[in-house]
């Protein structure tokens, strides 16, 4: 292996054998931190600024593209770490170097950081591969849907009355959107007048909050039967995901039309499993930038079959829209505002919003989209 390019590895020129496998002849990392356009906030933590992580696989002539909204700290791990598993490995033996990976931060921790990591490798290899077959992922994972239904998603807590209305609104009147969702818990008081202030904004369109785990079991039952009063059929990590006694128990004793929610901070299968095993939730929500790529989101769709749960995808929907597409038991996609935002300044092939769902776009081969270096080259930070 040699290094080529800051922040690029390569196997030797002529790797690669007639008619054999599809060498891996590269991998790049690099990290950019976009600032928000307003200052946002959820019930336990702010920020003004988001962090993608790109990944860039080069085979055969075709460069495979994969991101994660985690830390910077992750291209190391990347370069330094994962790319021994990728580079001059066959790119058309995803599954494989998936597994290889996980093995690879045994010792470090599969979770967190790593899981990031590796879920940016993977949705790269998996656009390599199906641009290798020039298809569109989608036809490649083989498609259940033609198009993903999408909720909007910010609210933030930073948010005035009048900024939250204009928002969810728009989501509604603008993209068709037939449910959105709201961040609570910054000041709990306050809480149930910005929901009764949502709910008069947005008429008969469903309507969903989000505590990020900042309530007890006690206050997060409290504000459920308040929250149901003004029709909220989503309590989203009302406790802390990792709490899932609580959960459960919430689930069992919520109002009978309000779904509970949790899943976005699942990082291995196993996680998945324990939050369906305890029956902790009514939909269970994956994250392909977190959860191991479209290879970890594909085993927690079938986790969710096996049990019955409708799978909601948590987040960066340029990214998960094609694997999205592909699972049967798909409810919804986040279309959260922060992502929205930033996969538009700087990814051709975003999707848009039509009558409330997004599509792939299939004259596009891969997951269809292509990073403007360009225009992200002033959020570069690593």
């Amino acid at each position: 292996m040699t290094r080529h390019l800051a922040g690029s590895f390569a196997s030797p020129p002529g790797a690669e054998a007639e008619g054999g496998p599809v060498r891996v002849t590269a991998l790049r990392a690099q990290a950019f931190h976009i600032p928000t356009d307003l200052p946002e906030a959820d019930g336990t933590f702010a920020w003004n600024a988001t962090t993608l992580v790109l990944v860039e696989v080069e085979a055969g002539g075709q460069t495979g593209i994969g991101y994660t909204y985690s830390d910077a700290s992750i291209v190391r791990l990347i370069h330094h770490t994962l790319a021994a598993c990728v580079i001059d490995a066959d790119a058309w033996q995803v599954g494989a170097l998936w597994l290889r990976m996980q093995r690879q931060v045994r010792n470090p921790g599969r979770a967190g950081l790593a899981a990031t990591a590796i879920s940016a490798v993977d949705c790269a290899l998996w656009d390599l591969k199906a641009k290798l077959l020039g298809v569109p992922l989608v036809t490649l994972l083989g498609a259940q849907r033609a198009n993903v239904p999408i909720y909007g998603s910010g609210g933030f807590t930073t948010y005035t009355d009048e900024q939250l209305r204009e928002q969810l609104v728009r989501w509604v009147a603008q993209d068709g959107c037939r449910w959105v969702k709201m961040k609570i818990g910054t000041h709990p008081q306050e809480d149930p007048q910005r929901v009764a202030a949502a709910r008069a904004a947005i008429g008969d369109a469903g309507l969903f909050v989000d505590a990020n785990g900042a309530f007890s079991v006690k206050e997060a039952l409290h504000y459920a039967r308040a929250f149901a009063e003004q029709g909220v059929e989503w309590f989203e990590e009302p406790v802390s995901s990792d709490d899932l006694r609580g959960l459960a128990l919430l689930r069992e004793r919520a109002p009978a039309r309000m779904e509970i929610a949790a899943g976005e901070y699942a990082y291995t299968l196993d996680d998945f499993r324990l939050l369906l095993e305890a029956h902790a939730v009514d939909v269970l929500q994956a994250d392909v930038s977190r959860c191991g790529g479209v290879t970890g989101f594909l085993q927690a769709a079938a986790l969710c079959e096996a049990f019955h749960v409708p799978l909601s995808a948590h987040c960066a929907p340029a990214l998960h829209l094609h694997v999205a597409s592909a699972v049967r038991n798909l409810r919804h996609q986040e279309w959260f505002h922060d992502h929205v935002r930033i996969e538009a300044m700087l990814f051709d092939g975003a999707p848009r919003p039509s009558n409330g769902a997004i599509a792939p776009d299939m004259a596009r081969p891969g997951c269809g989209l292509a990073f403007r270096h360009g225009d992200a080259q002033r959020y570069l930070i690593h």
